[in-house]
């Protein structure tokens, strides 16, 4: 938002200007009539309270009796109906012992003893049901806590199991997702379309009181997935031996080990990758450069946001993958063929020096 292109409004005076033009006379006002549509609310809802809630929530009915139902009157009285009030309840984190107790039989025969097998646990000769293993991980990567204040609570809760415990547990839970997250990647490069970044993460002690920077470098596909894969650095050989195989658009920002690791591939790797970078990213700098060069500047700017009105209609109205194609062909082309032709334009200004942030911007 503090990139948002202002658009100067004609009528709309400068706090600060004085005009001396007079007053204009009052017109008729003329009254206009809309209608609003409501928004579509989800859920149910408790008018008298606004507790709102949906149907995954367990519910529990507490029954209060009528102190004049109880006595030797309570002949006069009858139950007409009920009033419902709603509080949202929390309950702690707890645990439950599953004892699964199996019996022993004696063949009276053969006199030999048989016992019924214990169900098949997701780690074998572990004593942690799969639902606490799934837990402890959602529970860390997904809302951020860590396993030393999960074995606190579990401590609080009167379950004693060490930390290191929890960290094997963890660990063997990874192992058990590996191939998912394999399968998924590989399903991932077999789209037309790729979304690539890297992430900075602290990863590893690197020295007292220091972490060391590490990367994430997710990859989006086309049907809605995502995998984050992770390197020691920044390098191209990891996003390198990641996109080995794929053949399609990578979509990036303009870091440029993209553009080295895409030109290996296709002549190393005989690959047929395209590379598209980000508009939002294009646009950032011309943002930049504001400042120096406005009313260049602002032209690309306008132009962009052209490209960005498309786009909106795209989504608010368009579904299919043709039709979306059809509608950028027909609009959206000729604004970006516009537009590279009046890039390179401006770059055979000789007055634009290069150490100007408009000259980075056309770059």
């Amino acid at each position: 938002k503090s990139e948002k292109l202002l658009v100067d409004n004609p009528h709309q005076d400068s706090l600060f200007e004085r005009s001396d033009a007079t007053t204009p006379e009052p017109q008729d006002k003329q009254l206009i009539s809309y209608t609003r549509s409501t928004k579509k609310r989800t859920g149910n809802e408790v008018n008298d309270t606004g507790l709102r809630f949906d149907d995954t929530v367990p519910t529990k009915v507490i029954e209060i009796r009528a102190p004049e139902l109880k006595g030797d009157d309570a002949d006069k009285y009858e139950v007409i109906g009920y009033k419902e009030t709603h509080r949202l309840a929390q309950q702690p984190g707890s645990y439950t012992i599953l004892i699964y107790k199996r019996p022993v039989v004696r063949n009276k025969e053969a006199c030999r003893l048989s016992v019924s097998p214990t169900p098949d646990n997701v780690l074998d000769g572990c004593y942690a049901d799969v639902s606490v293993i799934a837990g402890i991980m959602v529970d860390k990567a997904v809302y951020h806590l860590p396993l030393y204040r999960q074995h606190q609570r579990m401590l609080d809760s009167g379950v004693q199991v060490s930390r290191a415990t929890l960290i094997n547990w963890v660990k063997r839970g990874i192992e058990l997702l590996t191939p998912i997250y394999q399968a998924m990647l590989k399903h991932i490069l077999l789209s037309s379309i790729l979304a690539m970044d890297e992430v900075p993460m602290k990863a590893g002690l690197k020295s007292k009181g220091k972490m060391k920077q590490t990367y994430f470098w997710p990859i989006y596909g086309e049907e809605d997935e995502i995998a984050f894969t992770w390197s020691t650095n920044r390098g191209s050989q990891h996003a390198k031996a990641q996109l080995t195989g794929f053949n399609g658009v990578l979509l990036s920002d303009g870091y440029q080990a993209y553009t080295s690791v895409i030109s290996a591939l296709n002549k190393d790797d005989k690959a047929n990758i395209i590379h598209a970078t980000c508009w939002a990213h294009t646009r950032r700098y011309f943002d930049k450069a504001l400042l120096m060069e406005p009313e260049l500047s602002k032209q690309a700017l306008t132009q962009i946001a052209k490209l960005y009105e498309i786009e909106k209609h795209i989504r608010e109205n368009l579904t299919y993958g043709d039709e979306i194609l059809a509608y950028r062909q027909k609009y959206s082309e000729p604004i970006v063929d516009t537009f590279f032709n009046w890039l390179y334009e401006q770059r055979q200004r000789p007055e634009i020096l290069p150490s100007n942030p408009f000259s980075k911007a056309l770059s």
